[in-house]
């Protein structure tokens, strides 16, 4: 049994019996039936579908985000941005698959040569809770546009939202089974990957779930894309504007109740402006709102889930017991529900849960660097390597240390970390390995196909 429970009541929601192994079995049957049929379509076809995909996005938002807001605890209005955003994902695929995916001529000794690009099959998408439906259209958009088909294994706390995905393509006009969701536990998803059927995974998630995942697709010869978890560093060097580095730090720690893989993380200051720098990031963070997810006024609401909320409240507390100074939150608020207060910690040194570990949630952690070279030093001391930003008012110095010296997928200067459908997203290291978006994420669930013509 499936239970979807109300982070901000610790009410019940709805509950959802599990697929069984015949109905999953079914399921893979089905997508695997339309997508052989599917991957003939035309362009133009695909396109006009996608469209409609996004029109129907846009036409209920309001549903689709009350239910992200009810399942996993998102303000609503961060919701419904989550739902426009989805339909841009959906537009921006639908206007240039096609000219990803044409044929490349390449000379040669052949009278032609080419590649072609060429849809892989049914791949299974093994999704989080954060971002209950732009994790999932990321991934669908350039999937199905490829000629792919699609399965999902959601987080079963937003086994609604996975409903609602499937619902979306299906109103839009894609083939009844070509996108699918399997209501299933995590247990399942190897006997998942296991099916003949499936020949591609991608997981959005955490470190161990990738390794299982990455494992047993490896065992079996079947492509992996891994979006893992991030522990970003912002550099915060003597030369920064603090008015707009205060802000947009603040706005990049708190995104989501601070629940995202590419949140600000670790804030790295140079000593010059370390007091300064800490003193009004303090005063922003405190006029945050934290309460009723579905009130205008409030800027953070609860966490996920009570266990998360109560691992993250272990990990600050073992970061101040080791030493660090809590100097705004860090403690779990009285009443119910999942909520965990905007908190800041000074004086984090390595060997801290705050310093080594992803706090993901509302918690930043703030380290002093001598200069440029160990804030860099401390940026790349972590396992991870999903995101980072750079904050200086030398632009050239910043894209240096941007392009050539930080550790991760994407590294932003004098703004904060964050997805476009435009740009590749993805990590090194912990943090996984392939890439999303752009042309780079169609072309990952695509055969790459060598023609020779003599």
């Amino acid at each position: 049994m499936l239970t979807s429970t109300n982070p901000a009541t610790g009410e019940t929601i709805a509950t959802y019996e599990e697929h069984s192994l015949d109905e999953i079995n079914s399921i893979l049957d089905l997508t695997g039936k339309e997508q052989n049929r599917w991957r003939h379509a035309s362009f133009d076809v695909r396109r006009e579908l996608m469209m409609n995909a996004a029109s129907q996005l846009h036409k209920e938002k309001q549903m689709y985000a009350r239910r992200m807001t009810l399942e996993m605890g998102k303000t609503l209005k961060s919701a419904i941005a989550e739902v426009e955003k989805c339909a841009w994902v959906c537009e921006y695929y639908a206007n240039h698959a096609e000219s990803f995916l044409q044929n490349e001529p390449i000379e040669t000794d052949a009278s032609e040569s080419y590649v072609a690009y060429r849809p892989l099959g049914v791949v299974l998408a093994v999704m989080p809770w954060n971002f209950p439906l732009w994790q999932v259209f990321r991934f669908a958009a350039p999937a199905l546009m490829a000629g792919n088909g699609a399965v999902l294994k959601h987080a079963s706390n937003v086994t609604g939202s996975a409903l609602d995905i499937e619902e979306i393509f299906r109103e839009a006009g894609f083939p009844e089974h070509l996108f699918r969701t399997l209501k299933i536990s995590s247990k399942k998803v190897a006997g998942v990957i296991e099916h003949p059927l499936v020949k591609a995974v991608t997981l959005t998630g955490s470190g161990p779930a990738g390794r299982a995942v990455a494992e047993k697709a490896g065992s079996l010869l079947k492509k992996t894309v891994l979006e893992l978890g991030g522990s970003d560093p912002y550099i915060i060097l003597e030369d920064a504007d603090l008015d707009e580095t205060v802000e947009t730090c603040v706005t990049s720690r708190l995104i989501n109740a601070g629940q995202s893989c590419i949140a600000a993380k670790r804030f790295i200051v140079a000593e010059p402006v370390l007091e300064e720098f800490t003193r009004r990031f303090i005063e922003v963070m405190v006029d945050k709102k934290m309460g009723d997810p579905f009130d205008e006024e409030t800027d953070l609401g609860p966490q996920a889930r009570i266990d998360l909320r109560d691992e993250l409240h272990e990990q600050v507390q073992k970061s101040i017991i080791m030493g660090a100074e809590c100097k705004l939150g860090g403690s779990v608020p009285d009443g119910v529900g999942a909520y965990y207060p905007p908190t800041v910690l000074t004086g984090v040194t390595k060997g801290m849960p705050a310093y080594d570990e992803e706090l993901f949630g509302p918690v930043a952690a703030i380290i002093s660097a001598k200069d440029e070279r160990e804030a860099i030093k401390i940026a790349n001391d972590n396992p991870f390597g999903l995101g980072a930003a750079v904050f200086t008012k030398d632009i050239e110095r910043g894209r240096r240390i941007a392009e050539q010296e930080i550790e991760a997928g994407s590294c932003f200067v004098n703004q904060f970390v964050k997805s476009d459908p435009r740009l590749p997203f993805g990590g090194i290291k912990e943090s996984g390995y392939g890439r999303e978006l752009s042309h780079f994420g169609i072309r990952e669930f695509v055969n790459i196909k060598t023609v020779y013509v003599r």
